[in-house]
């Protein structure tokens, strides 16, 4: 397919998504199943152009006066790409496959690129109900922090410290260039082109042998604030996939023991073949009973309970463009009376001197620090960790780390803009 003939199919895909109300990856599904003739590198740089029009919206249709699925792919390019206006119009070409040409309008819009008179909510690319909560949480940089979170987000790998070590894991993924991460040790970072296919990271054979797994750096670096030690009891109470039960089995050095449950058992359904490649034999999964009880008899035994809390996800909007759109009002007020019930519950878990680690892959207030500040009035005999304190896991890249998130009273806020990667808050409290 010409790129101008790509251009069109994502206008048509687009178009679906937002008449049909339904999820973009359906849509490209639908499209791709219709138009068998379209190669593989054709419906990724289709898909491409689909999730960066969806991470620029607002600002493209704002830039552009519509909000057409043609404005918002045109404006897109201007915005997310960077293309100039003749660029864009030899994607506009009018041929037999491809998008009809520029208006006027159209051309005049792309050459002013004019984005002074917009509201935050429309820089910053998120739904505009969100303004209050983000304006709570950034206060002037709300509009920044969104854009942020609007960009394309790098591949992260974990190296299993269990299996391997950095530099090796390295060289055997040498063609895929990757590079140290800027704050984890463990890290290795990939960078995406804009109309690259993903790297086929599961067929590699560092990751089926154990030696590296998919994992944000934020998350990896909210593992390790989590301070799990050789030889503890710690249960991971939302484990899902497994991601940071491995990355605390590898922090644990294999010692000690670590439950891993989770509400809904299905989402368990890939940590045992992610257990098995790891290495990791310090794990026991204990999947939810129908009456409850799974985890009863650890009642007082514990040292960390790690929450991985179900949030509404908006620290992870690089990875999900199609979640901010799809956000609304309700669901933050069912995450927050979820997040309190798991807190609470962890509670009965810990032995004198224990500790939760809260995390959640959200920006929001109400789902961080406010939900901790709630937490600490039900529960006085708890106390923050001073986030100065928890961040030296970092070492020597403690100071700089320090300057660059966001240090409360209640935690780390990890950002996008900030950090450089998803966004994660994570607070460590501890019992008297």
């Amino acid at each position: 397919m010409t790129p101008a003939a790509k251009l069109a199919a994502a206008i048509e895909v687009f178009e679906a998504l937002e008449t049909d109300r339904r999820p973009a990856g359906d849509a490209l599904k639908a499209w791709g199943l219709a138009h068998r003739f379209a190669g593989s590198g054709d419906r990724a740089g289709i898909a491409g152009l689909v999730y960066d029009a969806l991470r620029r919206k607002a600002s493209s249709a704002h830039l552009m006066g519509a909000d057409t699925p043609r404005a918002i792919l045109l404006g897109m390019l201007k915005r997310e790409r960077g293309l100039d206006t003749d660029a864009i119009a030899k994607l506009t070409d009018g041929s037999t496959y491809g998008a009809a040409a520029l208006t006027d309008d159209e051309r005049a819009r792309l050459d002013a690129n004019d984005m002074s008179a917009a509201p935050p909510h429309v820089i910053g690319d998120y739904p505009d109900w969100l303004d209050p909560y983000f304006e709570r949480a950034f206060g002037q940089d709300r509009a920044e922090e969104g854009a942020a979170l609007a960009s394309r987000a790098p591949l992260d790998l974990r190296v299993n410290t269990l299996k391997s070590e950095p530099d090796r894991a390295a060289s055997m993924l040498d063609d895929l260039k990757p590079a140290r991460g800027r704050w984890s040790q463990v890290s290795l970072r990939i960078a995406l082109n804009a109309d690259a296919k993903s790297p086929a990271i599961h067929a590699e054979p560092a990751f089926l042998k154990g030696l590296i797994e998919v994992q944000d750096e934020g998350s990896q670096l909210a593992a390790l604030f989590a301070g799990a030690k050789p030889g503890e009891q710690v249960v991971d109470l939302c484990a899902g996939a497994g991601g940071k039960t491995l990355a605390l089995a590898a922090l644990m050095q294999n010692k000690g023991q670590i439950f891993a449950t989770d509400d809904d058992k299905r989402r368990l359904a890939p940590i045992h073949d992610r257990l098995a490649r790891s290495g990791a034999r310090n794990v026991q999964v204990r999947t939810p009973k129908s009456i409850g009880g799974e985890i009863d008899d650890l009642n007082e035994r514990c040292d960390l309970v790690l929450i991985d809390a179900p949030c509404t996800g908006t620290g992870s909007w690089r990875r999900n463009p199609d979640a901010k759109w799809r956000m609304r009002p309700g669901a933050l007020e069912q995450r927050v009376k979820e997040q309190a019930g798991i807190l609470d519950r962890a509670v009965g878990l810990l032995k004198s001197g224990g500790r939760i680690a809260y995390i959640t892959c959200s920006v929001l207030d109400e789902e961080n620090g406010a939900q901790v500040r709630d937490f600490l009035g039900r529960h006085a005999e708890f106390s923050v960790e001073k986030p100065a304190d928890v961040i030296k896991a970092l070492g020597e890249r403690a100071a700089m780390f320090g300057r660059a998130a966001r240090l409360s009273a209640e935690g780390i806020l990890m950002t996008p803009r900030t950090t450089g990667t998803d966004g994660f808050f994570v607070s460590v409290l501890r019992r008297a």
